[in-house]
Order: C-alpha cells, then sequence, then structure tokens
C-alpha cells in the first residue's frame, strides 16, 4: 500500500476530485493549506501598498490506495493538475505500513479499497 500526497492549486481541486473519482478512488482526505516552492511566494498590492505574500494557498490531497493504482492516481493528478506555470504542485509516494478500517475491523489492502 501506498499513501499518495499531493499538493495543488486550488483552482484545480474540483478537476482532481472528480478526475479521481472517475478512477475509482472511493475515498481522500482534502486540506487547505499554505506554503512556497521555488516562486518563494508573490508581491499583493491592496489599497495602493504593496504587500510581499510569502505562503500561497494550496491544498493538499491524501489518498491511500494499492500497490497496483498508485501509477494511476499519480498520472491522473498530474495530468489534471498541470498547467505549465510555476506552482502546479507536487506529489509524494510514501510506502503504507497499515490501515484499519474502524468500522467493519478490516485491515491493510481490503481497508483501502472500495
Amino acid at each position: 500500500m501506498k499513501m499518495i500526497i499531493a499538493v495543488v492549486k486550488p483552482a484545480v481541486t474540483e478537476a482532481v476530485i472528480d478526475a479521481l473519482t472517475d478512477t475509482g478512488i472511493s475515498g481522500l482526505m482534502v486540506s487547505e493549506v499554505r506554503g512556497y516552492g521555488r516562486q518563494k511566494g508573490h508581491t499583493e498590492i491592496y489599497r495602493s501598498a504593496e504587500y510581499e505574500v510569502t505562503l500561497v494557498p494550496k491544498v493538499r490531497f491524501e489518498i491511500a490506495v494499492d500497490d497496483s493504482l498508485v501509477d494511476v492516481v499519480v498520472d491522473t493528478i498530474a495530468r489534471v493538475a498541470h498547467t505549465g506555470r510555476i506552482g502546479d504542485g507536487k506529489v509524494f509516494v510514501l510506502d503504507l505500513l497499515s490501515a484499519l478500517r474502524i468500522r467493519t475491523g478490516e485491515k491493510d489492502s481490503d481497508a483501502v479499497a472500495a
């Protein structure tokens, strides 16, 4: 099993969710986060004053999947979130040692399956 963590622009949130649903993913977690990468933030002007915004709003997806779905999920996120501009995001794939569905007691791959 793997845990996929993706950080993307807020504008693509719904498109990523829809695309992942179409691939058969039945559960995921979404969080609003702030951070920066290579762009190191940006400058905004508000009421004639210039402000440095160092932490940019992003959306973080966390998806636990069986090993057989990793490539499909990563490719789907990369395809849908890609704009070609700086700040498109990142995808991380981590080993997931164990999972438990509390309601049924199912463990590991059975717990993350639909």
